[in-house]
């Protein structure tokens, strides 16, 4: 293979909303082969990407997908922003991994990057029958979180057989998923058996009797109890979340930089008088901390 068998790629479509809207690039695909091509090549000609197995890559795709995270924090809420081509980017290195496990597989003549293309075709015109036709789910609405969980139980069952099938509505929730998010993934699951409040007032109390049993939970000295406890009301506040469809995670991650923001701040503040926080009072901590805030808050507005 020579350089002429792999002609320059195109410029890439710029970042700034001009693509139409509505439509996709009919030479879009060609963009996915290319890349395909690309990683086809680097397998048999780079040592490194040679050696890799879909089990060494565990950890890439855990790293990209948090990098897109990250990216999705500085966007706007409509996804635009500074951070439009920075999204682009951190989108192709997490569709590499899929390309590069998919291209694993393909040696190995299992399935190819076409082949998940089309699974997860088939799989979203099989979930919205009330947009592309076919059957529903007896008893549920399409469109509907509880039919979409529905759906998911009827394929589990059509795919597998009596020692393979899942048996729990709360199947298939990945283990290895951020706390959070497998709480409020938990949650959605329970949701679609039926089993969840029905308004959000039902989960704030719970979260006031959660708080009370925390309280006697620490009065009892019971380090046990008090984690099991404190489990407890993060579950019930992340359930609040669902309810309000807030992203748990997403929040908590902004609580942290706002409070990395501010802390920051503060210690700047406090070096200006030649302080440091550890032999800071509390309560000039506490006065520095509010500072920080209409600091930041003028700021930004």
């Amino acid at each position: 293979m020579n350089d002429t068998d792999n002609p320059p790629l195109p410029p890439l479509s710029p970042a700034n909303g001009s693509i139409e809207v509505g439509t996709v690039r009919r030479d879009a695909a060609d963009d996915v082969l290319a890349l395909a091509d690309t990683m086809t090549r680097l397998r048999h000609e780079c040592p490194w990407d040679g050696a890799q197995t879909v089990k060494t890559l565990r950890s890439y795709l855990l790293e990209e997908a948090h990098e897109v995270l990250e990216v999705l924090d500085g966007l706007d809420d409509d996804g635009g922003g500074n951070g439009v081509s920075e999204h682009r980017d951190e989108l192709g290195d997490l569709l590499l991994q899929i390309v590069f496990q998919s291209e694993i597989q393909r040696e190995a003549g299992r399935f190819d990057v076409g082949d998940v293309a089309r699974a997860i075709t088939q799989k979203l015109i099989r979930r919205h029958p009330h947009i592309f036709g076919g059957a529903g789910v007896e008893g549920t609405k399409p469109g509907s979180q509880e039919f979409w969980e529905a759906m998911k139980r009827q394929e589990r069952a059509e795919k597998g057989n009596a020692t393979t099938t899942r048996k729990s509505a709360l199947d298939g929730v990945p283990t290895h998923l951020p706390a959070l998010l497998r709480a409020y993934r938990t949650g959605e699951k329970a949701r679609g058996a039926g089993f969840d409040w029905p308004t959000h007032e039902g989960v704030v109390e719970k979260i006031r009797e959660e708080l009370g049993e925390i309280e006697e939970a620490i009065a009892g000295g019971d380090k046990a109890q008090i984690s099991a406890e404190i489990g407890d009301l993060l579950y019930a506040v992340t359930n609040l979340a669902r309810h309000f469809e807030i992203d748990a995670e997403g929040a908590l991650r902004q609580t942290i930089s706002r409070f990395e923001a501010r802390f920051r701040v503060v210690e700047d503040l406090l070096a200006d008088e030649g302080k440091i926080p550890e032999k800071t009072p509390l309560e000039e901590l506490e006065a520095k901390w509010q500072q920080a805030k209409k600091q930041l808050s003028s700021s930004s507005g």
